[in-house]
Parts: C-alpha cells; sequence; structure tokens
C-alpha cells in the first residue's frame, strides 16, 4: 500500500535517503508543522466522524426495513470511516505528548493499519456504489437480476479481506525507541523504508488508479445516458438527480482527499530517494501533510452521500423527523385539551362556590 504518513515523515528518512544515496547530506526537519497540523485536524474530524457515522449506522442498520445493495455498500462505508474515527484520540493523545507512545505496541500497529484500511475501503466502496449506479441507469432492465443484496454482501467481503491483506505489512510498524521516548508511525529502519516505498506503488495501481478510471468510465457513459435521456418523469427525474448528487460528491472525494495525497506523498517519497535539496524536501514535506490532512478527513464527508445519493436513507431521516413532529403535535394537542378540561371544571367549582344557599 503506502507508508504510515500520518506522522511518518521523520528524521529517520536520513537514514534510508543515505542507504540509497550515499552523497546526499541528511537534512534536520522542523517537525512543529506537521504535528500541529496533525492535531487540528484529527481534532476537527474525531468528532464529526464518530458522531455522522454512528447515527449512518444506526438508520442503516435499525430504521431501514428494506435492504438494498447500495444499503449494504453504504454500511460497510459507515463501518469503514467510524473505525478509523475511533483511533484518532490514540493519535491526538500521542501528538499532544510530544510523540511519546503510553499504550501498547499493539495498538500502534493498528492505529498504523486502520488508516490505510480505512483509504482504501473507502476507495474501492465508493467506486462499487459506482458501478451499481452505472447499472441501474445505462442498464435499468438487467439492473434487477444483476444487482441483489448478497452479490452486494459478498463484494464488500471481498473489499475488505482485499485490502486487509495488502495493507498487513503495516502490522509490522511496531513502536521504537529514538531521542529517549517510545515513537509510533515511524519506520524503524531501511529496511522498513524500502519496503514503503514499493507498496506505495502497489497502493497507487489497486487503491487508486484502477478504481478512478473505473469511476471516470462509469460516469461518462451515466452522462451520455442522462444528456441522451430526452423527457422524463417525475420518478425518472429523482434518479437522475440522485445519480447527479452521487457523481458530484464522489468526484469532489476523490479530487480533493485521494488525487492530491497519492501525487504529494509519491513526489515526496522520489525526492527523498534522489536526494533533493532540503528546501525542495521541506516544500514537499508541508504539501504532504496538508494532503494527508484532507486525505484524513474523508471519513467527514462520506454521511454528505448517505444524505443526497441516498433515497432510503434520506426517506428514513424524514420519516424519523415527520413522527417526532406528530408526537410532538399530539403530546401539544392532549396538553391543550387537558387544560381547557381543567379551565372548565374550576369555571364551574367557583361557580358552585359564588351561588346563595337554598
Amino acid at each position: 500500500m503506502t507508508s504510515p504518513l500520518p506522522s511518518s515523515v521523520s528524521p529517520s528518512w536520513s537514514n534510508v535517503t543515505s542507504h540509497l544515496n550515499p552523497n546526499k547530506t541528511t537534512c534536520d526537519e522542523n517537525e512543529s508543522f506537521k504535528y500541529l497540523a496533525y492535531t487540528i485536524t484529527y481534532s476537527i474530524v474525531f468528532p464529526i466522524g464518530v458522531i455522522s457515522n454512528c447515527v449512518a449506522l444506526y438508520v442503516f442498520c435499525c430504521l431501514t426495513s428494506k435492504k438494498t445493495a447500495n444499503t449494504v455498500f453504504m454500511t460497510n462505508l459507515a463501518i469503514s470511516d467510524a473505525g478509523f474515527s475511533l483511533t484518532l484520540p490514540f493519535r491526538l493523545v500521542y501528538y499532544f505528548r510530544g510523540c511519546q507512545w503510553d499504550f501498547p505496541d499493539w495498538l500502534c500497529r493498528w492505529c498504523v493499519f486502520s488508516f490505510y484500511l480505512n483509504l482504501y475501503t473507502s476507495v474501492l466502496f465508493l467506486t462499487g456504489l459506482s458501478v451499481l449506479r452505472y447499472i441501474a441507469v445505462v442498464h435499468p432492465i438487467k439492473a434487477k437480476s444483476l444487482i441483489t443484496v448478497r452479490r452486494a454482501s459478498l463484494a464488500c467481503l471481498g473489499i475488505w479481506i482485499f485490502v486487509s491483506c495488502l495493507s498487513s505489512p503495516f502490522l509490522m510498524s511496531s513502536t521504537i525507541w529514538r531521542e529517549e521516548k517510545w515513537r509510533c508511525f515511524e519506520p524503524g529502519n531501511d529496511k522498513s523504508w524500502m519496503r514503503i516505498f514499493i507498496l506505495n506503488y502497489v497502493g497507487i495501481f489497486f487503491g487508486f488508479l484502477i478504481p478512478f478510471i473505473t469511476i471516470l468510465a462509469c460516469y461518462g457513459c451515466i452522462m451520455c445516458k442522462l444528456v441522451l435521456g430526452g423527457k422524463i418523469g417525475n420518478r425518472k427525474r429523482n434518479t437522475r438527480q440522485r445519480t447527479v448528487y452521487l457523481i458530484a460528491v464522489v468526484l469532489c472525494t476523490f479530487l480533493v482527499c485521494f488525487l492530491p495525497y497519492h501525487v504529494a506523498r509519491t513526489i515526496h517519497l522520489h525526492a527523498r530517494v534522489s536526494g533533493k535539496s532540503c528546501e525542495v524536501i521541506e516544500m514537499l514535506l508541508r504539501v504532504l501533510v496538508i494532503s494527508l490532512c484532507t486525505a484524513a478527513s474523508n471519513s467527514c464527508f462520506n454521511p454528505l452521500l448517505y444524505y443526497f445519493a441516498g433515497e432510503t436513507f434520506r426517506s428514513t431521516i424524514r420519516r424519523g423527523s415527520d413522527r417526532g413532529t406528530a408526537s410532538s403535535l399530539r403530546h401539544s394537542s392532549n396538553q391543550s385539551f387537558r387544560m381547557k378540561i381543567s379551565d372548565t371544571w374550576d369555571s364551574m367549582r367557583r361557580k358552585n362556590y359564588q351561588s346563595p344557599c337554598s
């Protein structure tokens, strides 16, 4: 896959670059910028990601009566985002403690692993949703036989297994002792960095390039179908609107979260290995840090997809809102009725009290 870049870009880079290029001089990096950027980003992403995705899971699992293939993919996407968001408090404690890892070693490995698991399962789940929309719009007659909940569940299971296997090398990223502190998210030796350099291209090819080309091909065919569709009824108009929302959200997620990160990471790796000047490396590091922050924030953008592109999710939310409004109105009406009876009863009592004795 890729390097544990959430905080792995460290002075240890000088080891791998000197190993690959003996003539390169080491650079003293100012790490305060990346630590500050990660702390601010994770402090924002953690509450938003946990709350929004847990609400989405509650809607999908508890309030949605009719399961569809789209619901299956969105549920798995929400699980991935919520799982990654729950690891962010450990990263925040790590940075607040001045990069001192106070937790078990296995938890450090899991935090590194979960970043890439979330990153590439998100990419593939979004690709799956795009393929489902392509089949529904371009091949509507075959859609009912091709798209089933069982097939969607098997596809999601395959994605989890595939990404977990490709991300498993990062479970070897244990804590290291450096500058009298136990560090996490940092490669320990030159062999680790060489493994990262190779896995970078594995992640780009299988986790970004192929899915992105697939999405562009699907959306190209969908747009042609919509443009040549002619007049449409209300139902088809709603389908077209949801399709446009899906295209907009997915493309924005790829262009804002995934594309900059993969480009910046690759350029930074090559600059390090080829022995560029310290000024160039420091500039690329800042770009990389910013792009990683946007990549980590993808878990906050996906709930927008559930609401705007998921008809079941939006209708369930509206039904829950309507039930709450109706319940509130009934409660208000009952309370008003009880108040009227109470006022009438008090009035009758006062009249009886003021009437002359017989």
